[in-house]
């Protein structure tokens, strides 16, 4: 066990895990108050804000991809001990991660219902999901900087600061959620737009914190505000060959997601109510396998700015290993818990029993998600070979899993279960590749300048 794993690696990867996965947790332990609270206040509310969330994940993908970007050149140049690059590109991805949350703000803050009714054709659900997605817009550019901040922060291992801020957001958005969604403590009953504006104050919390640490307290990168501004065309280059193939990847895959929630969204009523309960449990999901991710992309990366290439592969080899007793453990709990999960939302029967076949079904392709997503999107990517990810992503998300679902759903009108199943399908699907693609090693990819 001693060879197999070294101390180092043990200690770097549960770190890092551990620490962003307990962030990740509790900015999910946010958005789920959301989701319980409105389903104890009205199961459209509940539906009308999951729907919405789906068009905030968008731009959580956006971000998401932005900042691994940023993650994935830093953290090389970060084994290389060279910090000044690390300021230039977190500065790139500032720029890119601002414009894409201006931009999609101004969208769903000028047409909310428009947009939402591409999702549903549930008037009423829709509705409420207008009332709560216009108000959230005007958070989206400072959930978007504090994203970056956090990743620059990662990048250089230093994570506790994400754990902090998601911390005290968790407890101004469960108090704020409970006063401002049932008029507790004196204050209006707002039903989804106090959820809202519970969530929009969490993240100036968060946001605060992130700037107050970042250029004031840490002195690893002394950074400085106007450093965000500042950045080199070098720099730019670099992020748009390396850093934009994982923001295409995620946006694709967050569009692609949106549509998924379309094809639900057009099932029907109860197909949406357990779609919305199966979501916080998918995410629970995704903060698994990105958190093993964000760990595995810091890891490989550093070292391959180190040029110590046997090292990586052997951290390649003894991550595969984990992220599979990952997979299988994650598996029997959620299969141990689904009946205790669902319970706490107050829902028609016919929506309770499709929401427990959802989540079987989650509990089976959870395996497939924690062994392929962070191999590619943290080992490979992690390792310098981005543009693999937005291929792979392109080809089974486009070219088979929605084809096949707009197909079970519309076409030959299957059980509603079945198409849930093939949307999630990718999951397994990607296995394979993914076996075959990181134990080739040709991933291995420098990509900072002398």
């Amino acid at each position: 066990m001693k060879k197999q794993f070294d101390k180092y690696f043990l200690k770097t990867y549960f770190t890092l895990f551990g620490v962003v996965c307990i962030q990740n947790l509790i900015v999910f332990g946010v958005n789920l108050a959301d989701s319980v609270m409105l389903g104890r206040y009205s199961e459209t509310a509940m539906s009308g804000v999951s729907l919405a969330n789906q068009l905030q994940f968008l731009l959580q993908m956006l971000i998401s991809g932005t900042a691994n970007g940023l993650v994935v050149l830093a953290s090389q140049y970060w084994g290389k001990k060279s910090l000044e690059p690390i300021k230039k590109i977190f500065s790139v991805a500032f720029y890119f991660a601002l414009g894409f949350s201006l931009l999609l703000g101004a969208v769903v803050f000028f047409a909310p219902s428009g947009i939402l009714g591409i999702l549903s054709n549930e008037t009423e659900i829709v509705a409420e999901g207008a009332k709560y997605i216009k108000i959230m817009a005007f958070s989206y550019a400072i959930f978007a900087v504090n994203s970056m901040l956090i990743a620059l922060m990662r990048s250089i291992e230093r994570v506790r600061i994400g754990f902090y801020n998601s911390v005290a957001a968790l407890f101004v958005n469960i108090f704020l959620n409970y006063a401002l969604i049932f008029g507790n403590f004196g204050f209006p009953e707002l039903g989804v737009e106090g959820a809202a504006i519970a969530t929009v104050i969490a993240r100036c919390v968060e946001f605060i914190m992130s700037v107050i640490y970042v250029f004031f307290y840490d002195k690893r990168l002394d950074m400085r505000i106007s450093d965000a501004f500042k950045t080199e065309k070098i720099y730019f280059k670099d992020f748009v060959k390396s850093g934009l193939p994982l923001v295409g990847s995620s946006g694709s895959w967050g569009i692609a997601m949106t549509i998924q929630t379309a094809i639900m969204g057009h099932l029907g009523a109860a197909a949406i109510g357990a779609n919305a309960v199966a979501a916080p449990i998918a995410q629970v999901v995704t903060v698994l396998y990105s958190s093993s991710s964000n760990a595995s992309s810091v890891l490989i990366g550093k070292t391959v700015g180190e040029n110590d290439i046997p090292r990586v592969k052997k951290y390649a080899k003894n991550l595969q290993l984990i992220y599979l007793a990952t997979g299988i453990i994650s598996s029997l709990l959620l299969l141990t818990l689904r009946n205790l999960l669902i319970d706490i939302y107050d829902i028609s029967p016919n929506t309770r029993a499709l929401a427990y076949t959802f989540t079987t079904i989650l509990a089976i392709t959870i395996i497939g998600s924690s062994y392929e997503a962070p191999c590619l999107c943290g080992i490979v990517s992690g390792g310098g070979d981005t543009k693999f990810v937005l291929k792979n992503d392109l080809i089974f998300m486009w070219g088979i899993v929605l084809p096949l679902a707009a197909l079970s759903a519309f076409v030959f009108k299957f059980p509603v279960w079945v198409t849930f199943f093939i949307l999630k399908s990718d999951q397994i699907l990607k296995c394979a590749v993914a076996v075959f693609k990181v134990n080739r090693f040709k991933w291995i990819k420098n990509l900072t300048h002398d």
